[in-house]
């Protein structure tokens, strides 16, 4: 949804891939259980899971679209079991058209897993809904976009039998690959999904599948699908793709969404939410350590020999939305990045427990009995500071390389 030369480039990335990607592929059945969803069985939206945007964003959000969003009950509805997007033909605030534009950016978000949504969709010239993602890095500074990669798991334009599932990210420029659905009866709603994991991203429609792209060690600068994402909703009007709309496009225009999910997979880390535990380096042998046995605010992770002390030992919950927060049994405080920075190399701390993204994480299965732990609000992992094997080397957060440094073994000790 965001800036495009779209279809040319689409092409040019089509053919430099198709060399990246590994033959004979068996796409396995994954069992999935549900992380989080919203149900919009209510009568508002929940401003715990969403957030809506306000005004016409920077050029048109960056595409010369030509609606200006609002949060009025004109243009965003829950009601009838569903989200109600409506796409207005009225002149507000300077512009000819309004509609409305949701994300989940700040409040959830998330690394791989099944990511679904069922949707009616509207037709008519110069329409544009979507179902997206964006990485959560994209306000970081020398970030942005498309650095921050995008997931468009479903776009439809204008009148389009199909929909559009499509990947951008930075190549040492915009990179984007995408494909097209088969044809589908927008008079009825469809499930748009995809699957992801550290090797693909998978784009289906009612659980048939038509993209997939390969991600794994970063193959093609992917680097950015390898971080948390955040979601958005929206119906936008005009812009570079679908063009403007012309006489016949019917105002209001409706999408209706009936619900959003998340899941992670069975296999994902068989993690009790409550239960308490060691996390021993691969690289070292040597368990995470909250230095001179410290309860203050601030005191620095490193690395030790495995005493069983307390605070060697990290009570793990679930936040209920694929991510965990990991508290020191001996301080009560949990393990956080300083001042939510986003660079790579800082040591990581324990701290008063505030909810923020610095003190959550994902657990991915890195394979062989270990995990890697990533930062949610930087996409980074959990890492010992040179692949020490010393007592006390620093635990730092550090960009996702796959080395034995970043994995884990955790030992359930109550």
């Amino acid at each position: 949804m965001l800036k495009r030369g779209k279809m040319l480039s689409l092409l040019v990335i089509f053919t430099l891939l198709t060399t990246l990607f590994p033959t004979g592929n068996v796409n396995a059945v994954t069992n999935w259980n549900l992380a989080w969803s919203d149900e919009f069985d209510g009568t508002s939206l929940n401003t715990s899971n969403w957030t809506a945007e306000i005004g016409t964003g920077v050029s048109g959000w960056g595409n010369n679209e030509l609606q200006y969003y609002t949060n009025r009950p004109q243009n965003l509805q829950v009601t009838g079991g569903n989200l109600v997007i409506t796409a207005l033909k009225e002149s507000y605030n300077g512009s000819s058209y309004t509609s409305a534009r949701i994300k989940t950016q700040g409040k959830k978000s998330f690394t791989y897993g099944k990511i679904e949504a069922r949707i009616k969709l509207p037709s008519g010239q110069g329409l544009w809904p979507a179902f997206w993602m964006l990485g959560t890095n994209i306000d970081v500074p020398g970030v942005g976009w498309p650095k921050c990669g995008e997931t468009d798991i479903m776009e439809r334009v204008n009148n389009n039998a199909f929909v559009n599932g499509t990947v951008h990210w930075d190549a040492n420029g915009q990179a984007d690959y995408g494909q097209i659905s088969g044809n589908l009866d927008f008079s009825q709603y469809h499930v748009y999904s995809i699957e992801w994991d550290a090797k693909y991203i998978r784009w289906f429609v009612d659980g048939n599948k038509f993209n997939e792209f390969y991600i794994e060690n970063g193959t093609g600068n992917t680097e950015e699908f390898q971080k948390p994402s955040f979601l958005l909703l929206n119906l936008a009007v005009g812009g570079n793709w679908p063009g403007s709309p012309d006489a016949a496009t019917p105002f209001p225009a409706k999408m209706l969404v009936d619900y959003v999910r998340v899941y992670q997979a069975s296999n994902a880390p068989n993690i009790v939410s409550g239960g308490v535990y060691t996390f021993a380096s691969k690289a070292s042998g040597k368990v995470m350590d909250v230095v001179d046995v410290s309860t203050a605010n601030g005191a620095k992770i490193q690395q030790w020999t495995n005493y069983t002390a307390a605070n060697q030992q990290f009570r793990v919950d679930s936040t209920g939305d694929g991510y965990y927060k990991l508290t020191a049994v001996h301080s009560g405080k949990v393990l956080d990045v300083p001042g939510s920075s986003t660079s790579a190399g800082v040591q990581l701390q324990q701290w008063d427990d505030n909810g923020s993204n610095a003190q959550q994480w994902s657990v991915i299965d890195a394979g062989g009995g270990y995990y890697k732990l990533i930062s949610k609000v930087s996409g980074l992992a959990v890492d010992v500071s040179g692949s020490s094997t010393a007592d006390g080397a620093a635990v730092q957060q550090w960009t996702d390389n796959g080395s034995d440094a970043q994995k884990w073994a955790l030992t359930k000790v109550n």
